[in-house]
């Protein structure tokens, strides 16, 4: 799944709570109902950022796994609020 995201937040390497902090701060950045593509390496922070965005009020749109090594994990959030 493509989204448009209007900003592109590059986590690869980090470990939590890095993920999330980083894009607590990175949302901020964007309109409300503009999309910030997140990319991270942190198997946690799968659940990590799912449970940010329920909590948070923003939609996470997608959420998906890409090969390669190390493995890239890519999330588009919408700014809701």
């Amino acid at each position: 799944m493509t989204e448009r995201a209007s900003k592109t937040l590059d986590t690869k390497g980090l470990l939590c709570p890095m993920p999330v902090l980083k894009t607590s701060q990175a949302i901020k950045e964007i309109q409300i109902g503009e999309v910030l593509e997140v990319l991270a390496t942190d198997p946690g922070s799968k659940p990590d950022l799912t449970a940010w965005a329920k909590m948070t009020g923003n939609e996470l749109l997608s959420m998906e796994e890409l090969d390669g090594a190390p493995k890239v994990y890519r999330f588009y959030i919408k700014r809701l609020k």
